[in-house]
């Protein structure tokens, strides 16, 4: 799993978060001040044995692109999608699962192109996309279930 490291506000100690655990509201390991990552947040990478138990127990809506790394247009998306990250922190949680890599969640839901994104609120799909978006309309469609 992928991490940020963030120096706290207040006293200035470098804190590695968890990319995973970003959303729970961290806190610095020396003062116990609220860390704030909303220009740091990164997407959660996600695989076949963390993906269900992760989007069943997120406390917020949940992105999740399905991408691969040799895809054009996922490599076009990909910005995006960290972009979304850091704009939408505290109200969507953006995660990225490589199917190239894990093919088992694709399966579930049977993606058949990348990149997908899947949209999920309280652990329920409510919304599934194919293809590169502008970054607009994935605006559009995350502010709908924020």
């Amino acid at each position: 799993m992928n991490s940020i490291l963030v120096a706290c506000s207040n006293c200035s100690t470098k804190n590695r978060i968890p990319a995973d655990k970003q959303h729970l509201g961290p806190r610095c390991g020396k003062c116990k001040g609220v860390i704030n990552l909303a220009g740091t947040a990164v997407p959660v990478e996600l695989d076949d044995s963390t993906f269900a138990g992760f989007v069943s127990r997120a406390s917020k809506p949940v992105m999740v692109d399905f991408f691969s790394p040799t895809c054009g247009p996922c490599r076009m998306l990909a910005p995006v999608i960290d972009n979304m990250a850091r704009k939408f922190y505290g109200r969507v949680i953006i995660a990225k699962l490589d199917t190239s890599r894990y093919q088992m969640a694709a399966a579930q839901y049977r993606i058949k192109g990348v990149p997908t994104l899947l949209f999920f609120k309280n652990g329920t799909l409510v919304d599934q996309v194919t293809g590169a978006l502008p970054e607009q309309e994935l605006v559009n469609l995350l502010q709908k279930i924020a």
